[in-house]
């Protein structure tokens, strides 16, 4: 009898984050009726369920990029929602605007860029970026129907953390379901490049231009 809008997804969790900790983060926002947290394996994440729907959407509002303890939370409605369409939209680049478009091939971000393979089926793109975020700033995430990934840093020593320490660690979906996934280098110097990858689900012409012209900036 739960109303979908009155339910709201809490995620990039601190390991050590308790039930009542949840509470004290959003209880100023209206009467809670049920916290969900799962933080047995993987990544903790929690579903927060309010009696108003205003209130739901108040603490989305609120407490969506807000900094706990070196966290930096992210809190939205789950897939499904009637409030808005989240990361349920697979292998469409762009949507909601996460890549910069509205729903086309997103304008690339940056050069840091790693590829994820190995997502279970119910992972979003939010999941992604909540699971990479350990590495540092993530400007940009995505994921594809084939369970492959992208994930674009702010700062390249970022990038290479997350080469180093989250290759072949458990993912944990907003579902539920986990999986180990590989993260590799999508190295532009050609020798791994998403190029070559038979997987690729979107077309990358538009981006060898600018591997180009990064490379000569970078020399400089």
């Amino acid at each position: 009898m739960a109303n979908k809008d009155c339910r709201i997804y809490v995620g990039n969790l601190p390991p050590d984050i308790r039930t009542r900790d949840i509470e004290d983060l959003f209880y100023k926002y209206g009467k809670i009726t049920f916290i969900d947290l799962k933080n047995r394996r993987g990544p903790p994440f929690a579903f927060v369920e309010f009696e108003d729907p205003r209130d739901a959407e108040d603490s989305v509002q609120a407490r969506d990029g807000y900094n706990y303890d070196g966290y930096t939370l992210r809190v939205e409605f789950p897939r499904g929602s009637g409030n808005m369409p989240r990361g349920g939209f697979r292998g469409r680049p762009g949507y909601d605007g996460r890549g910069g478009g509205r729903g086309g091939p997103p304008s690339r971000r940056t050069q840091y860029r790693v590829l994820v393979s190995g997502l279970p089926n119910s992972g979003s793109w939010q999941d992604l970026k909540d699971h990479m975020r350990e590495a540092g700033d993530v400007c940009y995430a995505d994921v594809f129907k084939d369970g492959t990934g992208v994930v674009e840093f702010l700062r390249k020593e970022d990038m290479k953390y997350a080469v180093r320490k989250l290759d072949d660690t458990k993912f944990r979906s907003h579902e539920g379901d986990v999986a180990y996934i590989r993260v590799k280098e999508d190295n532009p110097k050609g020798s791994r490049s998403r190029s070559n990858s038979p997987k690729r689900s979107r077309g990358s012409p538009r981006y060898s231009p600018m591997r180009g012209r990064e490379r000569r900036s970078e020399s400089h």
